[in-house]
């Protein structure tokens, strides 16, 4: 039974995630796919794979844990805020956030969320808009 509750939740966050991206407009295109397509598609397979967990059968030994439906809702729910507050303040800033959040969540210490943070943000933003020339937003606070 958790199984489907799960998979129920995480389906409607794959919707909010496909409508959002389906939203998603780019004022230039360098690419013939555009940056919908990947998102799209990932939400798509998350949305299959709740589907499958919804129909397939249950046996029943499942328990709720109070502690795992809370650390489950709030990664759910920092996910959702990353998402929303993705072109405000920017892909350095909101991953950083996000992965001090996540890394909270799970146990993490302040020092070691803020440090992994910092170095992933930047390091991915690096990547993604030297290496790889994929334009990330910094954000409309710094523009």
């Amino acid at each position: 039974m958790t199984d489907r509750i799960f998979a129920t939740t995480w389906l409607a966050v794959c919707i909010v995630i496909a409508a959002e991206m389906w939203r998603l407009s780019v004022p230039f295109s360098y690419d013939p796919v555009g940056p919908k397509a990947f998102p799209l598609l990932l939400a798509a397979l998350m949305a299959l794979c709740c589907l499958i967990l919804i129909a397939r059968p249950d046996d029943g030994a499942g328990r709720f844990n109070l502690a795992l439906l809370g650390k489950g809702s709030a990664l759910i729910g920092v996910l959702l805020a990353y998402a929303a507050l993705f072109a405000t303040l920017g892909f350095p800033l909101a991953t950083a956030l996000m992965i001090v959040a996540v890394s909270r969540i799970f146990g993490g210490t302040w020092k070691m969320s803020t440090i992994t943070a910092v170095a992933v943000a930047v390091g991915s933003f690096l990547v993604f808009d030297r290496l790889l020339e994929v334009s990330l937003p910094l954000g409309r606070l710094w523009t």
